[in-house]
């Protein structure tokens, strides 16, 4: 009965040891931002900022490339405000970022 009780105790330690050192590969891909020059936007991308935000200017633009997709970051801005717009690949309106909120340094 001993002999049989330090097998099963052999079998499960190696169970747990076994079960410890496997690998598990994690890759982090990290988003990469490109500057882009306004005049290398597609035209689907200027075209909807002429139509949908008039009066606006495109003050920045960049290319994002995070996990195999691509989106356009493109800032515009109409006097104090300014606007953050992401757009796909293909130029087609993905989302408004809200804006970040400024703060104010505070003199001690």
């Amino acid at each position: 009965m001993k002999k049989v009780l330090f097998v099963l105790v052999l079998m499960m330690a190696v169970v747990a040891v076994n079960a410890q050192t496997t690998k598990t590969t994690v890759t982090n891909a990290k988003s990469t931002r490109t500057s882009i020059k306004v005049a290398e936007l597609q035209k689907n991308i200027t075209d909807n900022i002429a139509n949908d935000y008039a009066g606006f200017t495109i003050k920045e633009a960049s290319s994002v490339t995070s996990k195999a997709s691509v989106t356009y970051d493109v800032v515009i801005t109409k006097g104090a405000i300014t606007e953050t717009l992401v757009y796909d690949k293909d130029g087609i309106f993905v989302k408004k970022l809200s804006p970040v909120a400024k703060h104010k340094s505070v003199k001690r």
